[in-house]
């Protein structure tokens, strides 16, 4: 029963609606008065209803009562149930909610804790990573097993064979079927199947240097009762003693052979590989525990001054073991299939990698020390040059098949300078150190003077020739520099340091000579700024960064003289010797290779100090290394010369400038027959003398004949010029004065020069011949005058003219018309 009954059968009775039902029922009843007589039954009835329905009435309420509070109770006892299952809902979803937080995955958020599915797939990965971790280690036993059983094998056979490698062997084809397995394995496990693969071979590798170091510790102890590490006396040692060693050491072949077979074998190219011979490798065991114990430890036997030490132990070891190694270990080895491997050799190959592994250790020590690291390279250079004088070839090393036969051993240097930064912390080291020479010897207080031929004799590309000491020294430190990189083993290397520590020397000392030659020249006026470097010049007191000189004290006399001497020696010295040093072997051999090499040719190309090479790399160069440097030295000589000349012309032409003024009258004798020299020119002359003295003391023979030609010869002209050809006419008295003259220049020459030049009188009197000639002509008299005249003056061609003349003066250098000009410069010529 739904509520709405409920509250309509509780609803009061409607009277209205009551009495309208009535009425309407009696209406419908009693319609005829006849009708009335059921009235009093209906009554009755109405009663007796009413009394029922009161019954039912009484009945239903106490029944709904009881419904009411029944249902009353049963809606509480609902109302109390909603409750409890709304609070039961209200857990269940906070459950629910933390359910489904509990399956987020801790990747999406750092701070989460781990699900239980994710906790199951890490056990079940792990399950998995356990399952492959024992069969790795069940593989990794096994290998173990095999390898402990291989060495046991040869711990306890006599000698080698194929029955005491089979336990290798095995080992060997396990690792080589794990590694095809694992190369079949998915790319997800790729990584731990490629360690797994990588320890078995390393176990298999460590199994066989196992079984090689037992059969060296036997070779070692064999060798250590003949005498070894120390030179072995072998015919001394017992039989017994001999015979041991001689099985141990053809084991060890065995072996080896046994393991290029068996083991991955090589391609021939390789060869042996970089272990060398097996039982030479374990003879410098010992050796190489020694050279530890001296020259890496802390005795006072390593120090890093004191390279030459370590290098000359390794050499001495080397040679002291020479013998036996040729007469036993050889016979040895020519037994076996390596007899094409010499037994010296290859053992001096194995003692190298000492050496390399010193040199690594210590270099990265050095470099902030160049002199030390010079003097490493340097002993390692000796230390190659040295082996291979010994006649060490590393193509009779077991080496050989992994080179060219054509390969040149680089040598033990090699690990310094074929490192680019040690190599070029040499370099830089070595050209700092040849500056810092170059301006010491420039800066001393000696270096412009002119040293003694006695002095320097071990020059023997200059011969006598002498120079200055800053010159020589130059020269000497070129030729040191040389030295200290001409063992360098590459044409590249020597090549940078010809461009970066040898040429640069020339190249300043010629600039510094240049300057000290326009500081001469500048000297000519009377205000100047100093120039640094001139040639021994002391310019005097400073004003404000100028300095204010005496031209006459500087640039005048012998002085001045001397200071141009001191410039063309020093730059004929240092051309003497480049054109000494561009036809040594050395040089001729990198200039070559200059030439022909690409790379060499474009640095020679950038390179101002460098002649430009030849453009076919098959074209022999025709120049030498030093043409550049040569031709800028041969036009500062050259230079030098002409202003020596210049100089000692320029300062006798002044002075004749008041002989050529005086009048001739005033220049002669009274008496007739007395030809007497003018004083005006015993100034010039004496001049002259002096000069020429002193450069018959400074110069050598070369230069001065060259320089007293180009003296001689231009003051001969000019004295041709002012004295005969362009002065006035003279008389026979006043030509036979001239001549005196002329003959008075030429034996001041001789006098001043004496045996200095080769050839006597006729090379002194060279210059001045057609000065000679030309005053012989002014002094003609009687028939030679008036047959020289007719013949100048006459009709023959200049052939008969000049045989004609030969009579008289001799062979001619001056041409007819000169003659013809000189002649008419006589009073008594009438033509």
């Amino acid at each position: 029963m739904t509520s709405q009954q409920i509250q309509a059968l509780l609803a009061p009775p409607n009277v209205p609606d009551a009495n309208l039902k009535v009425v309407n029922l009696l209406n419908s009843r009693f319609q005829t008065v006849d009708d009335l007589d059921e009235l009093e039954a209906l009554v009755l009835d109405a009663q007796q209803r009413d009394d029922e329905l009161q019954s039912n009435l009484a009945l239903s309420r106490s029944k709904i009562d009881a419904l009411l509070a029944d249902t009353h109770v049963s809606t509480e006892t609902y109302i109390h149930t909603a409750q409890e299952l709304s609070l039961l809902r209200h857990s269940l979803t906070d459950e629910l909610a933390e359910l489904s937080q509990e399956l987020i995955s801790t990747l999406s958020d750092g701070e989460g804790k781990s699900t239980l599915l994710e906790d199951i797939e890490t056990l079940h990965r792990n399950l998995k990573e356990l399952q492959s971790v024992k069969s790795y280690v069940q593989v990794a036993e096994h290998a173990l097993k095999l390898s402990e059983l291989s060495a046991e094998r040869i711990r306890g056979s006599k000698s080698i064979s194929a029955s005491s490698l089979a336990e290798y062997q095995t080992l060997q084809a396990f690792v080589a079927k794990v590694s095809e397995a694992c190369s079949k394995v998915e790319n997800g496990s790729s990584d731990q199947t490629l360690h797994l693969v990588q320890f078995l071979e390393s176990i298999r590798d460590k199994t066989w240097a196992d079984i090689r170091g037992t059969l060296s510790s036997s070779l070692n102890a064999a060798a250590e009762k003949i005498g070894w590490p120390m030179a072995v006396d072998y015919s001394s040692a017992s039989a017994e003693d001999r015979a041991a060693f001689e099985y141990t050491f053809r084991n060890l072949l065995k072996l080896q052979t046994w393991g290029e077979k068996i083991r991955n074998p090589r391609p021939p190219q390789q060869g042996l590989g970089k272990d060398g011979l097996y039982p030479l490798q374990a003879l410098v065991q010992p050796i190489s525990l020694r050279f530890k114990y001296h020259f890496e430890g802390n005795r006072q036997t390593n120090r890093l001054d004191k390279p030459e030490w370590y290098f000359t132990h390794i050499l001495n070891v080397a040679h002291e073991h020479r013998t036996f190694m040729e007469s036993v270990i050889q016979r040895l080895l020519e037994s076996s299939e390596y007899q094409g491997i010499s037994a010296w050799h290859e053992f001096t190959y194995l003692l190298l990698p000492l050496l390399s592994r010193k040199l690594k250790h210590t270099v990265p020590s050095l470099l902030p020390h160049p002199p030390l690291l010079a003097h490493t390279i340097y002993q390692a250079l000796t230390f190659d040059a040295a082996l291979a004088e010994e006649g060490f070839l590393i193509q009779e090393t077991s080496a050989a098949k992994q080179r060219d036969s054509s390969d040149k051993w680089e040598g033990v240097s090699e690990v310094i300078l074929g490192n680019s930064q040690w190599f070029d912390s040499w370099v830089h080291g070595e050209q700092q150190f040849a500056e810092d020479q170059y301006h010491e010897i420039i800066g001393a207080s000696d270096a412009w003077l002119i040293a003694a031929d006695d002095e320097h004799d071990e020059d023997s590309h200059n011969g006598d020739m002498k120079s200055t000491t800053s010159a020589r020294r130059i020269c000497s430190l070129v030729e040191q520099v040389t030295d200290r990189y001409s063992p360098l083993p590459r044409f590249e290397q020597r090549t940078r340091f010809l461009l970066s520590a040898q040429l640069p020397l020339l190249d300043h000392y010629h600039g510094r000579i240049v300057s000290s030659l326009d500081a001469f020249e500048t000297l000519s006026s009377a205000f100047v700024r100093a120039v640094p470097g001139a040639l021994g010049v002391n310019l005097g007191g400073k004003e404000e960064g100028r300095v204010y000189v005496d031209n006459r004290g500087l640039t005048s006399g012998v002085e001045g003289v001397q200071r141009l001497c001191k410039a063309l020696l020093s730059a004929k010295y240092v051309e003497s010797a480049m054109r000494s040093w561009g036809e040594e072997l050395f040089f001729v051999e990198l200039w070559t290779e200059i030439n022909h090499n690409s790379s060499l040719r474009s640095q020679a190309v950038a390179s101002p100090l460098l002649p430009d090479p030849t453009a076919d790399s098959e074209e022999i160069p025709s120049d030498t290394l030093f043409r550049g440097l040569l031709s800028r030295y041969e036009h500062l000589v050259n230079r030098a010369e002409g202003m020596v000349v210049q100089q000692v012309f320029g300062e006798i032409e002044s002075l004749l400038k008041a002989h050529f003024a005086t009048p001739f009258p005033d220049r002669i004798s009274d008496h007739a027959d007395e030809i007497s020299v003018s004083q005006t020119l015993l100034a010039p002359i004496a001049l002259l003398s002096s000069h020429l003295t002193f450069l018959r003391a400074t110069m050598p023979q070369a230069i001065l004949t060259t320089l007293y030609r180009r003296i001689a010869a231009r003051l001969a002209e000019h004295i041709l010029q002012r004295q005969i050809i362009f002065r006035g006419h003279f008389d026979l008295r006043e030509g036979k004065n001239i001549r005196a003259e002329c003959e008075l220049w030429v034996e001041t020459c001789r006098a001043a020069l004496g045996g200095g030049l080769p050839g006597g009188r006729a090379r002194v009197e060279a210059p001045w011949t057609k000065l000679l000639q030309a005053a012989s002509l002014a002094s003609a008299e009687g028939d030679t005058w008036a047959a020289i005249v007719e013949v100048t003056f006459g009709t023959q061609d200049d052939d008969e003219w000049e045989l004609a003349m030969t009579p008289a003066v001799g062979a001619l250098e001056l041409g007819r018309e000169e003659v013809a000009r000189i002649l008419r410069r006589r009073e008594d010529c009438g033509r």
